[in-house]
């Protein structure tokens, strides 16, 4: 991204057009000056796109990590990618320990499945968790998902080496990009924000926000609150 071509934030959010001929003064002000901001967000959203994109080869996947896929198969890491050259994965808590899954993996794979159809055009998309896929598969009849594939880890190599599963057997989410290397498989990218990066005030999070909920919750004057997550049922 040429940051020579664009003009600067300020005078582009200058040109902001209200929709609303009654707001205040104060209100214009206050939104144009939102306005340039949400434009450099933006940009810098871009750049961070930009600058993913331009990591060098990952490390290479040397462990032969093992799945059982939806057709009762047992598959390696490299059959998961079927026909794409890259794979994107969401290991989500729902270990075999647990009656109910994670309900913030359930809000965020609710909004995954809604795009899963359209991911899966560009990238091979799977749903890694530690419960049996028939397991997995009934919660998400019961949730309605259709347009996502789930596996199950064959062991806890895989939840324990990437750090999603601790030695009392506590589960964490996980969120991994890999990429085909001739014969080889890397890993592309993996969510690394520590719990310790949160700042004051604010949960865990990682850059950039994937979850819709989020995301929408942000455009709102409460925000996301300081003490709501989502349930299961409502």
């Amino acid at each position: 991204m040429d940051m020579s071509e664009f003009r600067p934030a300020k005078e582009l959010a200058a040109k902001r057009a209200s929709r609303f001929t009654n707001e205040t003064v104060d209100y214009a002000e206050a939104r144009t000056a939102l306005l340039a901001e949400e434009i450099e967000a933006r940009r810098h959203l871009t750049r961070l796109a930009e600058q993913r994109m331009r990591l060098p080869p990952g490390p290479v996947v040397e462990k032969d990590y093992r799945f059982n896929d939806e057709n009762g198969r047992e598959v390696a890491l490299a059959d998961l990618f079927e026909k794409h050259d890259t794979l994107v994965t969401y290991f989500w808590m729902f270990g075999p320990q647990r009656e109910r899954p994670c309900p913030m993996c359930t809000n965020f794979l609710g909004g995954a499945n809604g795009n899963g159809a359209d991911v899966k055009q560009r990238v091979a998309f799977k749903i890694i968790g530690r419960s049996p896929v028939e397991r997995q598969r009934a919660f998400a009849i019961e949730r309605g998902w259709r347009d996502l594939d789930f596996v199950q880890t064959v062991g806890d190599d895989y939840a324990r080496d990437l750090g999603l599963l601790d030695r009392t057997g506590n589960e964490y989410p996980g969120f991994t990009v890999y990429q085909k290397d001739g014969d080889k498989v890397r890993v592309f990218y993996n969510g690394e924000m520590p719990a310790d990066a949160a700042d004051p005030g604010q949960d865990p999070r990682g850059a950039v926000d994937i979850a819709p909920l989020w995301n929408i919750l942000d455009m709102t004057p409460a925000g996301r609150g300081t003490d709501w997550y989502p349930k299961l049922n409502y």
